[in-house]
């Protein structure tokens, strides 16, 4: 509860949305074991914060009904055919139909430990979208992220137990599989050809409990760099109303087809009408990539593990006199070529002082697999020049570079 004092205030000086925008995980229910005569019920928030509050458009978990149903109004499937074959734009409703059996709700258990060594679950929900016919569900990395299992309920009720089948934490994507065949899948719309201005619906489960929510707003940015959890993410930005609970869920266009997978939402008495997804071209391409080797292809890393140091103490904890982006371990065989050594500070890369590990990540990423990187690393008393060549990386962590 302290982190969301902290940030609920009204600031009126800022930078960047850069400096403001953090993660976008869940809200979620902790359940407490017996541990003398009584369940503790907790509710722990783990949020992001845009300035004054950003909250994750991630999952989100109530005291209440962990998954209620809408009473509103269901809509009725449309025939939305003969608009779609003649390239008109369908209306809301039609949109709504035409994907209601698309996006489903999620809701994970984790375990977790207490300062007291007191196991307890923790209960958190939030959006996906279909992938296939055979069961394969989208949402984001974060919603599913260390839990111990996960469910998935469609629009007519049932719920299924989901495996993950790959996630990567860089572009917060993850592919989970249920048990399931003859479901309808979203269709793909081409993010590139987005403009401002154009018709963009957001359909999830906001708040934990409102599955099917449709909302609508327009494309109001494209190729916004925004740093979530210390990631940097291209997203488009949208005006449609998205919530704690949304995150994993579908960004339609005036088609009906998938453009964006919601993945943050700012709020605050001064900061509205700001979501965030991932542009559906990206996500197509992470997920065919995941769902074929495991992780995300061709993205070049210098086979390091990494961890910012950003205060005296956290230097002191890894054994070394300042901070900086430090090397917790060397995991690629180029860069132990190179002469990289855990404990090594990273300077500069390509002469450039290296500020973060997110720049240092972003740096990378702007060269291909085989490239050659001169990193400048401090080891001990002395400054070494060194010269590695990128590998292709096979891990999902945005530590491991």
């Amino acid at each position: 509860m302290d982190d969301w004092n902290k940030f609920s205030g009204n600031e009126e000086n800022f930078e960047g949305i850069n400096d403001v925008v953090r993660t976008a995980p869940e809200i979620k229910k902790v359940k407490k074991e017996k541990f003398v005569t009584k369940k503790a019920f907790v509710i722990t928030l783990v949020i992001a914060m845009l300035f004054s509050a950003v909250v994750g458009a991630g999952g989100f978990a109530l005291t209440q009904s962990i998954f209620g149903r809408s009473s509103g109004k269901n809509i009725n499937s449309t025939n939305y055919s003969l608009t779609k074959a003649t390239g008109s734009e369908l209306s809301i409703q039609e949109i709504v139909a035409k994907n209601e059996n698309s996006v489903v709700a999620i809701t994970t258990e984790s375990m977790s430990t207490d300062s007291w060594a007191r196991q307890y679950v923790t209960e958190g929900a939030g959006s996906g979208v279909v992938y296939s016919e055979d069961g394969y569900i989208l949402t984001n990395n974060h919603v599913i992220e260390g839990a111990s299992t996960i469910n998935v309920t469609m629009n007519d009720g049932k719920t299924y137990e989901a495996s993950l089948v790959a996630a990567d934490s860089q572009s917060d994507i993850a592919v989970l599989k249920i048990d399931a065949t003859g479901l309808t899948p979203v269709s793909f719309g081409d993010s590139d050809s987005l403009s401002v201005g154009d018709l963009a619906v957001v359909i999830g489960n906001p708040l934990g409990t409102l599955a099917g929510t449709a909302t609508d707003g327009i494309v109001s940015g494209l190729e916004r760099e925004i740093t979530l959890d210390g990631k940097s993410m291209t997203l488009i930005q949208v005006s449609a109303s998205v919530n704690p609970g949304n995150s994993g869920g579908g960004v339609f266009d005036q088609y009906g087809n998938l453009i964006g997978l919601v993945v943050a939402k700012s709020s605050g008495s001064d900061v509205e009408g700001l979501g965030f997804a991932i542009p559906s071209n990206t996500v197509k391409s992470v997920v065919e990539s995941l769902i074929s080797n495991g992780y995300v292809a061709g993205r070049p890393a210098a086979g390091i593990t990494i961890v910012d140091l950003t205060s005296a103490s956290e230097a002191m904890k890894y054994g070394v006199n300042q901070t900086g982006v430090y090397v917790k371990e060397v995991t690629g065989e180029n860069a132990k070529s190179a002469g990289l050594q855990e404990g090594d500070l990273i300077y500069m890369i390509d002469g450039e002082k290296v500020t973060s590990s997110d720049m240092l990540v972003r740096t990378i990423q702007k060269h291909e697999v085989g490239d050659k990187v001169k990193l400048t690393v401090v080891r001990g008393d002395e400054m070494k020049d060194l010269e590695v060549t990128l590998q292709e990386s096979v891990s999902s962590s945005s530590s491991d570079n």
